[in-house]
């Protein structure tokens, strides 16, 4: 028997064109067209308005040789993607545990953790002022402490990704607590029969079914590490012991210097950083699949 083939009309086509049009003209305007123009231009010398030089890979012997701030910024744009995936994850993952299981007051609880996500990193780094502040801190004033939290070299960075990963806990565990919801039931029930506990039960049976889930948790968490650039900026402008990638390309490319090569030099080690971590990741579990 002929299977009957689906004619689309005129109207059907136009519609899918002008969808599918959009969106596509939208993610190359917006980041493979900036993506390539940066990998482009990180191989000139350029200011943005006199004529520009092609000078290959001098900007990255550059940086690596006579930019001191390039390997702080490195250095802590590595201790904030250990910090958020080995410290702030995990406790998202077990605030979506604990809820999942209709504690009382869980609805409170859920809005209090998730309503630091709703606030930009800009914000999160003004209220980390505002607690952390040697002169008018609320930490130094409870405690009677004369500590320098933000202006101390050995230790601003590390109070800043506890600020950071305040916000951080609430998006993941908004996005467990969604995962955790859709596993079923039943799969708890048969690891209890079969003598699980709970501990068990979760690590070898509901954890594995959450992989989705977190290759979305992992992607995010490399992302939202390493475009961290708000919560630093708004402290001290992110020097001083805050130095990261991202604000290091926003000094170079608009800032006093204006050295537009220089800062696409930068902007495409953190892509090359970025996209290094998630397609490792991404093929090892592709072939776990295969």
């Amino acid at each position: 028997m002929a299977t009957k083939t689906r004619r689309y009309s005129a109207r059907d086509v136009t519609i899918l064109v002008i969808g599918l049009g959009v969106a596509i003209i939208v993610n190359v305007g917006l980041i493979w067209g900036p993506t390539l123009a940066s990998i482009g231009l990180s191989g000139t010398s350029w200011n943005g308005i006199g004529p520009m030089e092609w000078v290959g890979g001098r900007n990255y012997a550059d940086l690596v040789n006579d930019y001191p701030p390039f390997w702080s910024a490195i250095r802590n744009n590595v201790l904030w993607l250990g910090f958020l995936g080995l410290v702030a994850t995990p406790f998202g993952l077990f605030c979506a545990v604990l809820l999942d299981r209709r504690l009382k007051l869980s609805r409170v609880y859920q809005s209090v953790l998730y309503t630091p996500v709703v606030l930009s990193l800009a914000v999160v780094g003004f209220i980390a002022q505002l607690v952390y502040s040697s002169d008018y801190g609320v930490l130094n004033a409870v405690t009677g402490l004369k500590v320098d939290w933000l202006g101390d070299r050995s230790i601003n960075i590390w109070v800043v990704m506890v600020a950071a990963a305040w916000r951080h806990v609430g998006y993941v565990m908004i996005i467990y607590l969604a995962g955790l919801k859709a596993v079923d039931p039943a799969l708890k029930e048969a690891a209890a029969i079969d003598g699980a506990n709970e501990a068990q039960a979760f690590f070898r049976v509901v954890f594995p079914t959450l992989r989705p889930v977190n290759v979305i948790v992992l992607v995010i968490t490399v992302i939202e590490a390493l475009r961290a650039f708000d919560i630093v900026y708004a402290i001290n402008k992110g020097r001083n012991g805050l130095e990261l990638l991202s604000v290091l390309v926003t000094e170079n490319i608009v800032g006093e210097a204006s050295r537009i090569g220089f800062g696409s030099a930068i902007a495409v080690i953190l892509l090359v950083i970025t996209l290094g971590f998630i397609v490792v990741y991404l093929s090892q579990l592709f072939k776990e699949d295969r």
